[in-house]
């Protein structure tokens, strides 16, 4: 086995703790050891974050994985700077020529006309309503959100055609947007999921740098429940050996805060993120590592990661099956259980000035 590399001061503080080459790339590059240790004196270099626009000629994505659960998504983001070391949407960055690794949470990319895109591709004739969900790859509520507002604009938008929408972070700046998603959600136009991996601020702060504390993403899903958007808390994911014995703690807090309902996957490692994770765990938790990796294995046959569609998002084997035991329990004992609410999608309307601005130019 290769031992992982030694971690330069700028990597302290991140969640990825290397920055190899994307995987499309001609040339590799990875950190190899000097001599350097972190006895010696620290080198004065640091890892900025960067922010940057992205053009894109539409917004709206289209899924076809079957168990995903959504058909169409937006993402105002592309990399994350909440530097989550398990993320499963770093692998995206190596389609821009930059590393899963470092670059993905400190090379952000905003989409300045997101607003604009979506209310042309809603407007347009031949569309069909159908729910959107918001954030199903890179959180919409990172930092820079504050001052851009991307996301914002995008739910002005929605709350425009009155058009359903699910959304989902792990940021309390959500509650920032309550005045849309509480009026949206009592109309049965929205719902929303707050992501909660722990309750405890070492770990979180280890595993989720960036990210709201845990106890600030409790206090989101009970702002957005006094304005009246269903809320639910995700359990995202499930790391054997690291954070599943918090898991009836976490759904009740959610429960208590004011969630209705709740999910969870367990941990995926594919590509790039199977060894990000690694070096991440053998650095934040280097006494548990060999046996949390040991127990991921079980629920994945014995590998890193199975990409069995069939299976993925919860894994097979005794490990995996006292996971979804547990995970059943708990949200019939704590109320969660309850059927999601369909969103409304027969109000979808476009509005007046947006109907004569598309009859200009068709």
């Amino acid at each position: 086995m290769t031992a992982a590399p030694k971690l330069t001061p700028a990597a302290r503080g991140r969640g990825a703790k290397s920055n190899r080459s994307g995987r499309y790339e001609a040339t590799q590059v990875e950190a190899f050891d000097d001599g350097w240790t972190a006895d010696d004196a620290p080198a004065s270099i640091q890892v900025e974050t960067t922010v940057a626009p992205l053009r894109s000629r539409t917004i709206i994505s289209r899924n076809q994985s079957p168990d995903v659960g959504f058909e169409r998504s937006i993402n105002t983001y592309t990399g994350c700077a909440h530097g989550c070391s398990y993320c499963y949407a770093r692998p995206s960055h190596a389609y821009m020529g930059l590393s899963p690794g470092l670059d993905f949470e400190s090379r952000i990319f905003f989409k300045p006309d997101a607003a604009r895109l979506l209310e042309q591709e809603l407007s347009a004739r031949k569309y069909v309503c159908k729910r959107i969900h918001i954030g199903g790859n890179t959180d919409p509520y990172q930092p820079v959100e504050r001052d851009l507002k991307i996301t914002r604009g995008v739910l002005e938008v929605m709350q425009r055609f009155s058009h359903p929408f699910s959304i989902i972070t792990k940021s309390v700046l959500i509650a920032r947007d309550a005045d849309i998603l509480g009026a949206m959600g009592r109309e049965g136009l929205c719902s929303a999921f707050i992501s909660i991996t722990t309750l405890d601020r070492g770990l979180a702060r280890a595993m989720e740098p960036r990210a709201s504390t845990p106890a600030k993403r409790l206090e989101a899903v009970s702002r957005l429940a006094d304005a009246g958007c269903p809320v639910g808390v995700g359990f995202a994911p499930v790391i054997p050996g690291l954070n599943d014995h918090e898991m009836e703690a976490v759904l009740e807090a959610a429960k208590k805060a004011g969630a209705t309902s709740a999910m969870y996957v367990t941990l995926r490692l594919p590509l790039e993120i199977k060894d990000l994770f690694r070096e991440w765990l053998a650095d934040a938790r280097p006494d548990r590592a060999r046996r949390v990796m040991s127990l991921i294995r079980q629920t994945r046959g014995g590998r890193d990661y199975d990409p069995d569609w069939s299976q993925r998002m919860r894994g097979t084997g005794p490990v995996a099956d006292l996971i979804a035991s547990r995970f059943k329990a708990a949200v019939r004992r704590y109320s969660l259980d309850s059927p999601r609410r369909t969103l409304d999608e027969s109000r979808f309307r476009v509005p007046a000035d947006a109907r004569a601005q598309r009859d200009l130019f068709e």
